[in-house]
């Protein structure tokens, strides 16, 4: 079987863009890409494109991709429309390496877009309302409710303000898995938020550029706790690119490989079957652990990571369930700067979701645009030295109490 490499990479900045459409975001990123890579579209074979929301907000279903890149000169090939929650690119990142690992095309490109910020905020936020079971909902909450239970809530911890449904999960999970069962503490949530902020200042596409301190995080106003504003990730647009060829295709089209990075694993796994108290994020251990064989290293080979830090628990939990540290000891590995640049192993250089953003269309492929930059030696202040092996962790949804998908990519240098 062929090796695979991503040859290209482009990215918008994540953020608030009201004079683009989502098809001019998808533009953006894609020429951005064919330029990195060097690429003629005309070499391109597939194309999987990621979307969510543009059905909700602009009635646009069944065709996304195709509205998109037909007017970019795809035409002709198959162009894939995936949705998976907040890992729509990175399901069509792996089906990109599956289409070309099977021998189906020599080039291929993975593409996620998105636009979240809409004026009626009451609907954008339902836009987050089914990456759950909608027939299951007080099933759902109910299980939520269960976790977590002797951790009590602070006064004046909860928003009054509306925010996405999904901050409770995640604020369920933190108290039940990470609080109740390990001991971790809020300050320390307070730590991986005002160190993904920190990162985020040296990434010029990142969303928000402001450092803050722990103390500023735990200031700042409530969500529902332990969650405050800055441990979330914020409404964004964007769009994310990667031109993706096959070892032979290198040659033959003259993509530099100097520039290339080698995709070691691509697994997508889905919820597992289990009680809400198990805490573990199974999907999250089963993708990793296949990655990780697929791509023959272990955790400790690891130099620098992208995890899906929708909320600073998200980060501990993925990094737990990844096993890039000992089970319980994710805060303190926070606390103690050890996920900081310059420490053990760099998690979110680029800020992560709570600083750069996330367009969830487009976040798969966003992480992994940090990640091939960071094994190119391209990301100046926030470069982390010496890695040689990334590893990426995407989820979506939510089915009972853990990531509805989750998908791992492992990236390497040769």
């Amino acid at each position: 079987m062929e090796n695979i490499y991503i040859v290209g990479v482009g990215m918008t900045r994540f953020g608030r863009h009201a004079d683009k459409t989502v098809k001019q975001l998808t533009a953006w990123a894609v020429e951005d890409a064919l330029k990195d890579a060097g690429c003629d579209r005309k070499w391109v074979q597939a194309a999987f494109y990621g979307n969510c929301t543009q059905g909700h907000f602009d009635g646009q279903h069944m065709i996304r991709g195709q509205v998109a890149l037909l007017p970019l000169g795809f035409d002709g090939i198959p162009i894939f429309n995936i949705e998976g929650a907040c890992a729509s690119s990175s399901h069509g990142f792996n089906l990109a390496v599956t289409q070309l690992r099977a021998g189906a095309a020599e080039v291929a490109l993975a593409v996620g877009a998105e636009k979240m910020f809409y004026g009626d905020k009451a609907k954008m936020f339902s836009a987050f309302e089914s990456a759950w079971d909608i027939e299951t909902f007080d099933e759902n909450r109910n299980y939520l409710s269960a976790m977590g239970k002797r951790i009590v809530p602070l006064p004046g911890s909860q928003s009054e303000k509306p925010y996405s449904p999904f901050m409770d999960v995640y604020a369920a999970l933190g108290r039940g898995g990470l609080m109740e069962r390990f001991g971790i503490t809020q300050r320390q949530l307070a730590a991986v938020s005002s160190k993904n902020h920190g990162h985020s200042v040296h990434n010029e596409r990142s969303q928000y550029r402001n450092a803050m301190s722990i103390e500023e995080v735990l200031a700042a106003p409530p969500i529902t706790y332990p969650i405050t504003l800055p441990m979330c990730s914020p409404i964004s647009d964007g769009a994310a690119a990667a031109i993706l060829c096959t070892e032979s295709a290198m040659k033959k089209y003259g993509f530099d490989r100097k520039r290339a990075v080698r995709v070691l694993a691509s697994v997508v796994r889905s919820a597992s079957a289990r009680a809400a108290e198990a805490y573990d994020l199974g999907c999250t251990r089963q993708a990793g652990k296949a990655a990780f064989e697929q791509a023959g290293i272990d955790p400790r080979d690891i130099g620098v990571a992208e995890v899906h830090d929708a909320t600073a628990i998200g980060e501990l939990l993925c990094v737990e369930a990844l096993g890039l540290c000992e089970p319980g000891d994710s805060g303190a590995m926070a606390e103690r700067g050890e996920s900081s640049l310059g420490g053990r192993l760099p998690i979110n250089p680029s800020g992560g979701l709570e600083s750069k953003g996330h367009p969830i269309g487009a976040t798969g492929i966003g992480q992994l645009f940090e990640l091939v930059e960071q094994l190119r030696g391209n990301c100046g202040k926030r470069q982390v030295e010496g890695a040689r092996f990334a590893i990426q962790g995407n989820g979506g949804g939510l089915w009972r109490v853990e990531e509805a998908t989750e998908h791992i990519a492992i990236l390497g240098r040769d």
